[in-house]
């Protein structure tokens, strides 16, 4: 008699895979700068999320002891870049699951000439649940995350109760979670979800004065769409 094994449960993804197809320069980048900014993990056989492994030892990772700032999602990097070279002070450690945009970011850090940027390409959640020493991150920004529009879509959206728990955990007392979005239903989720954890306080809902206005945001308010900011911050445990 053959006894059925249960399914895996499959992991929710908040994030839709695109193509991979980069320019010929997006390519030239990646080979020339990838092996000094992209850190080399294990990863999964989805080639994005993060496999099990030992946490990363961010003093040797960036050769300093400078505070930590995570940016979950990091596109072209514009914001990333730009806070990279206002603070040379603080070091920046990027997570982003689509090569080709790694690697305009690349291409952008190595013409500024920054060296305080390290990158992950792979998935943000199971990278600082494997990757991230608890209570090691001075700042988290999660910037125009995918709002999954449609009610079906929702358990896919990136802020949640359980992805702020984990959160909490990697931020020091005191750190600051700053986010934004373009889509008004999302922004009253994210008050709810972070309202609702003790170990976050609302700080301001000012604009973040480090993030410059990208394509990305100027099509939002061409569209008429308000862009909404938050900044968080972690309660001491």
């Amino acid at each position: 008699m053959t006894v059925a094994l249960p399914r895996p449960r499959r992991e929710i993804a908040t994030y839709v895979r695109r193509s991979s197809r980069m320019t010929p320069a997006q390519q030239s980048w990646l080979a020339m700068y990838g092996p000094r900014f992209v850190v080399n993990v294990d990863l999964g056989k989805t080639l994005t999320r993060v496999a099990e492994q030992e946490p990363l030892d961010l003093v040797t990772l960036f050769g300093s002891t400078a505070p930590v700032v995570v940016e979950i999602g990091s596109g072209h990097g514009e914001t990333l870049v730009a806070a990279a070279q206002a603070h040379p002070e603080w070091n920046f450690l990027a997570f982003e699951v689509f090569e080709a945009s790694v690697a305009t970011t690349l291409g952008k850090l190595a013409g500024v000439g920054t060296d305080n940027v390290r990158m992950i390409v792979g998935d943000a959640v199971t990278g600082l649940t494997h990757l991230i020493p608890d209570a090691s991150l001075s700042q988290v920004w999660i910037f125009f995350p995918d709002p999954w529009q449609k009610k079906r879509h929702h358990k896919r959206r990136l802020i949640s109760p359980k992805f702020v728990d984990l959160l909490a955990a990697k931020l020091v007392d005191g750190g600051t979670l700053r986010l934004a979005t373009d889509w008004e239903e999302y922004a009253r989720h994210m008050e709810e979800v972070l309202d609702a954890n003790p170990a976050f306080r609302f700080l301001s809902p000012d604009r973040f004065d480090l993030r410059p206005l990208t394509k990305f945001e100027s099509r939002g308010v061409a569209q008429g769409r308000l862009i909404r900011d938050f900044s968080y911050q972690r309660w001491p445990r």
